[in-house]
């Protein structure tokens, strides 16, 4: 092979790795996994959990590159108040003695619009896998002071918890239910390039 030819094929080599999307870290101290349910129909009942983890790969213009995976503990449930949350960690919600964990993972990400994406994917809560979908806004990338690349997104989605399995209700005089069936996802992720 004449050295035009391999300096060829190591150039392709090359970009070949270049185009490979990057892995981040999600930073959990600096991101945010939040919910909210209705409470009687008249108000939200706001809720996170405090313990979570994961990964996605992320380049720049790659949009069908781009993969998400994570892990929720369901015992870090925290409402505020230590009746409830206790009542969400048994068998009426999150089951966490038999479901420690839910996990997320993405099918597809699709450019909708200027720094706005849908993320498509798999989230699976109480042994039962359903896809979902997040619309997603991209807040951008910084080095910080310690020379670590970060990059920040919103996300926001909604599930119906009977499709999990999670039935338990209580229905008031009115017809209306004392806890919603649609919960709404918020989250906050900062990511971290591995270096």
């Amino acid at each position: 092979m004449s050295r035009y030819k391999i300096l060829s094929v190591a150039m392709l080599m090359l970009l070949a790795v270049g185009a490979q999307a990057a892995t981040y870290t999600i930073d959990a101290t600096h991101s945010a996994v939040t919910f909210k349910v209705k409470h009687m129909m008249v108000s939200n009942v706001r809720g996170s959990f405090q313990d979570f983890a994961g990964s996605f790969e992320y380049e720049e213009g790659k949009t069908n590159d781009w993969t998400v995976e994570a892990e929720i503990q369901t015992t870090s449930v925290f409402t505020g108040d230590e009746k409830r949350d206790d009542h969400l960690r048994n068998e009426d919600f999150f089951d966490v003695a038999n479901h420690p964990t839910m996990t997320f993972k993405s099918t597809g990400m699709v450019h909708d619009d200027d720094d706005e994406y849908i993320l498509k994917g798999e989230l699976t809560m109480l042994g039962v896998t359903k896809a979902m979908e997040f619309e997603v806004e991209f807040n951008g990338s910084v080095v910080d002071p310690w020379g670590n690349t970060r990059v920040g997104w919103e996300a926001e989605g909604e599930i119906d918890r009977k499709d999990f399995g999670m039935k338990f209700s209580s229905s008031m005089d009115n017809g209306g239910l004392v806890v919603g069936n649609t919960i709404k996802i918020e989250l906050e992720i900062e990511g971290i390039l591995q270096k």
